[in-house]
């Protein structure tokens, strides 16, 4: 049970990573790299703003930072008319330095600050989290998991809510057509660098609360997110399938959740830790394997169906 609690606490915290994955790939059909970049920038903004002694206002911190690397994405794509796969890099790559900055010149950096004890020393204390100041429970990892459950829960609703708008509808619509979208005298444009902002301010919530959960940033966390990202998706696809924008949501956050018990589960086996990427490699491949098989299997059904239908086959 704890083994559970542990991994499924892993995969919520990553779920909004899931959904920003997919709604660049699925709901805009659009390639973006930038989510390693802007994963560790919310990480990074989040931890600079929490150290100063705002754990709330570090979250915020943290969406607006994966936001803002988003715009520049959609700014490189849309106006400067740079490859999709290009411009995700360009700002991935400079994303990099700019979280160097941030962490101050450093390659991680610890939630804590140094205060005067009660003789006057100056020793480390630990800043404030949501994770610390919201704690319920005999139990970290359940308080852990229900706080952020109910972070991913609000996250969903909004983004359920949001995509059946006016505004949510045209970044749909780009996605689904985007010269059509164009003819309509909608700003194309606009749309998209709207939707890919969205998609990397979840990517940047995610980091932030992984920050704030782990009580540190570290600049090399990002290393192999969007694979987790869309394993994450492709997960939760090859068993609810491409229904709709809600249950795409839901499915998303589902993945991320199976995701991680798996990957649980192979640590019980004795995996080393740098075997993961390849495990990770291998649930992708699996999972886009599993839709495959699936429809395989009912065309040849279909098919016996019909020779039996004709007299041709044996029931």
């Amino acid at each position: 049970m704890d083994l559970l609690v542990a991994a499924l606490g892993q995969g919520a915290l990553y779920a909004p990573m899931a959904l920003g994955v997919f709604i660049a790939f699925r709901i805009l059909n659009t390639p973006d790299l930038t989510i390693d970049g802007s994963f560790v920038f919310g990480m990074t903004t989040c931890a600079f703003v929490a150290i100063s002694g705002h754990p709330y206002l570090a979250l915020a911190a943290g969406v607006a930072a994966g936001a803002l690397a988003g715009s520049v994405t959609g700014f490189l794509q849309t106006k400067l008319k740079i490859n999709p796969i290009l411009s995700g890099i360009l700002t991935m790559t400079g994303l990099y330095t700019v979280n160097y900055v941030v962490l101050g010149g450093q390659s991680n950096l610890y939630l804590q600050k140094m205060a005067a004890n009660e003789l006057g020393i100056e020793v480390p204390v630990s800043s404030a989290t949501v994770y610390k100041l919201l704690a319920f429970g005999e139990t970290r990892e359940v308080s852990d998991l229900v706080l952020t459950a109910v972070a991913v829960a609000v996250a969903v609703a909004g983004l359920a809510v949001f995509f059946k708008t006016r505004p949510g509808i045209a970044i749909r619509a780009t996605g689904d057509n985007e010269e059509m979208v164009r003819s309509s005298s909608i700003n194309a444009d606009g749309t998209r660098i709207t939707g890919i902002m969205i998609a990397n301010a979840l990517v940047g919530l995610s980091g932030a609360l992984v920050c704030q959960q782990q009580r540190y940033a570290d600049l090399g966390s990002g290393s192999g997110m969007l694979v987790v990202g869309l394993a994450s998706v492709i997960i939760g696809q090859a068993f609810f399938g491409r229904r709709g924008v809600t249950v795409g949501l839901v499915s998303a956050v589902l993945g991320s959740l199976f995701y991680r018990v798996i990957l649980q589960l192979a640590y019980q086996v004795d995996m080393p830790t740098y075997a993961v990427k390849l495990l990770s490699a291998f649930i992708v491949t699996v999972a886009l394997v599993l839709p495959l098989a699936k429809d395989h299997a009912a065309l040849r059904l279909r098919k016996r169906s019909a020779r039996i239908a004709r007299g041709g086959g044996r029931p």
